[in-house]
């Protein structure tokens, strides 16, 4: 390998020495203490040696206590690197004895977390639904399965995993694996141990634990859903239709193989719409709006199976490999499910999310690029819709220049059954691309590569969305953008009786591209729409924002509620922003903020204070 080639492989998130060594698979024993807020395990992982006279290696860590460790049951010299601010600290190891390569050597971790981990939220019962246990929830993507293990922390290595877990026996764990068995604790009688494998290979940062009062209710052949009980049969009804969409996502992409798709609902501080752990997606309660309409994040879930579990990024700078495809298989569902008007109106919603992201950015902010360069960079800071929304812009513009969906979606089922259980770089796609696409080469050099890539702000071509659901949307915002005082008599009720839920969120969004509207019109839109009743969490975080651009001080309670009660990134971070931008009420987005930050997931909490201007 080339030195250059070397640098481009080479993992700008990760401290652990991926071309020296990788894992195979990782062994788990977990016990979990509520009290002390931290888990205390033995991690044993199984390195394949890829270098001769090999004899070190460095793994990461994030605020861990490293008690001991050990190679092949022999005690192993270690040390602590520096601590970098987001990468956390260097493990470095020194074995006692060489290997070649190709030889293999089981390298064992003892540990203990720290009650601040940035994978873990521990909840109080005041917490939770149920009020009276407490409950605990990982979150790994991007670089955090670090600060819950001792790893090779990084999407460009693959591994399988077996797991023991003991937790408080009144509560159940969960994990992104299989569920072997349970028994009690043969070491303490007010214990339970969970054991689980997952046998499909796949990076660290889907490793996955979940440990609270949980119920479950079976909503398919392989298919379950596990929340607090206050949920659980809401949740079975909202997620009713997981089977039909596996089914068309296995039709579209290939065999599903990893066996079950359970999904979790978790308690609102959950920072993201879902998380696509392997076997069991975790998913936020804001998406239990009555009325089936958020299907197209369970959609999106789903489709990770194929995009970001099977097929992965190789660094988190080539995100937009598992997103873009992602999204634009997410599309495909909905096309098979609800037509190619559906698809394109998504589509098209889609665009405005980019827009947004841009926006908040700035148009010249390499975060805005596709493939970011993130040496210095924090992932957590690098996420925003651009990896998904330009992704699937790019895709969809192959899309329309190679001969349309059914011909785009053959490439994507070829790309995915290429690289099956690998980790791939966006140079190696494209690569794949021109092979398949040989015959067509002289339209993908017409392509301008470097402006798609590595240009910050908007794509360079703005793919044509067929507006047929959008035009009512564009239709009944035109009419409030443009109605003076004595138009708002000609408003009423029925103005959104014919559009879906979906239409309503567009609708909202397309007002928040325009100039704010008169107070006058905001009130006159709550009086016919009473839009302050919907349930609908899309619908009721675009109708605060609107009210609190408009100025309506009424609605500010309201707004920082919504932030605060949930903390999906996605709803709290805008709703904190539009509040601050509120001059007269900055200083109170800032003292709720610092009254809940408690409350909060880690990274919720360290963004919200970023974009609050708020020591972290």
């Amino acid at each position: 390998m080339s030195a250059a080639a070397a640098a481009a492989s080479t993992d700008p998130s990760s401290f652990a020495s991926a071309a020296k060594c990788a894992t195979r698979h990782l062994n788990l024993n977990l016990n979990v203490d509520f009290d002390a807020r931290v888990i205390r395990g033995k991690v044993a992982l199984t390195l394949e040696v890829l270098e001769d006279r090999f004899s070190s290696l460095t793994l990461d860590t994030r605020d861990l206590k490293i008690v001991s460790v050990s190679a092949n049951g022999q005690e192993a010299r270690f040390a602590m690197g520096a601590k970098h601010a987001f990468k956390g600290t260097p493990l470095e190891v020194t074995l006692p004895f060489d290997l070649s390569r190709g030889q293999n050597v089981i390298v064992e971790v003892s540990y203990e977390t720290s009650p601040g981990a940035p994978a873990l939220q521990w909840l109080t019962p005041e917490q939770t639904a149920g009020k009276k246990q407490p409950y605990l929830f990982s979150q790994c993507q991007a670089h955090h399965c670090r600060s819950m293990l001792p790893c090779q922390d990084t999407p460009a290595i693959k591994h399988t995993y077996y797991a023991q877990v003991s937790v408080p026996k009144d509560l159940v764990a969960a994990m992104s694996a299989v569920r072997d068995w349970q028994e009690a604790d043969p070491r303490d009688a007010t214990r339970m141990v969970y054991r689980f494998r997952q046998n499909v290979a796949m990076p660290s940062y889907l490793i996955a634990l979940v440990v609270g009062a949980l119920e479950s209710r079976q909503i398919g052949p392989r298919s379950t859903v596990w929340s607090e009980a206050e949920y659980v049969d809401r949740a079975a009804f909202e997620f009713s239709e997981t089977e039909a969409m596996l089914k068309t996502a296995e039709d579209l992409a290939g065999p599903y193989v990893w066996g079950r798709y359970d999904i979790l609902v978790l308690p609102p501080s959950f920072p993201y719409g879902g998380m696509e752990n392997p076997c069991l997606t975790f998913a936020t309660p804001t998406l239990l709006a009555g009325d089936k309409s958020l299907s197209n994040v369970i959609a999106h879930e789903i489709s990770h199976s194929w995009t970001g579990n099977l097929v992965t990024n190789k660094t988190w700078e080539h995100f937009w490999l598992n997103e873009g495809h992602t999204v634009y298989l997410e599309r495909m569902i909905g096309r098979r499910l609800e037509g190619e008007p559906f698809r394109q109106f998504k589509a098209s919603g889609g665009w405005k999310d980019l827009q947004d992201s841009v926006s908040t950015f700035g148009a010249e902010n390499p975060l805005t690029t596709l493939v970011p360069d993130l040496r210095d960079v924090d992932p957590d800071d690098a996420f925003s819709s651009v990896p998904y929304e330009k992704g699937f812009a790019l895709l969809y513009h192959l899309e329309e220049l190679l001969g349309g969906p059914e011909v785009f979606m053959g490439f994507v089922k070829s790309y995915i059954q290429m690289f099956a259980y690998k980790s791939v770089t966006t140079e190696q796609w494209k690569d794949f691309l021109f092979t398949y696409f040989k015959d067509k080469a002289d339209v993908l050099n017409k392509v301008d590569w470097n402006a798609w890539m590595f240009t910050p702000g908007m794509p360079p071509v703005k793919p044509r969305y067929d507006s047929t659901l959008a035009d009512a949307c564009i239709a009944l915002c035109r009419r409030w953008t443009e109605a003076k005082e004595g138009d708002l008599r000609g408003f009423g009720a029925a103005d959104l009786e014919a559009l879906s839920s979906h239409q309503i969120v567009e609708f909202l969004s397309l007002l928040l591209q325009e100039k704010p509207l008169p107070l006058s019109h905001v009130k006159k839109m709550q009086e016919v729409y009473d839009l302050d009743s919907r349930a609908n969490s899309e619908v009721r975080f675009r109708w605060l924002r609107l009210c609190v651009r408009s100025r309506w001080e009424e609605a500010v309670p309201a707004a920082l509620r919504m932030a605060t009660e949930q903390g999906r990134m996605k709803f709290t971070r805008p709703l904190f922003r539009e509040v601050y931008n509120f001059e007269k009420y900055r200083d109170e987005a800032v003292r709720v903020f610092l009254d809940g930050r408690g409350a909060m997931h880690p990274v919720t909490s360290g963004l919200v204070a970023k974009d609050l201007k708020v020591a972290s």
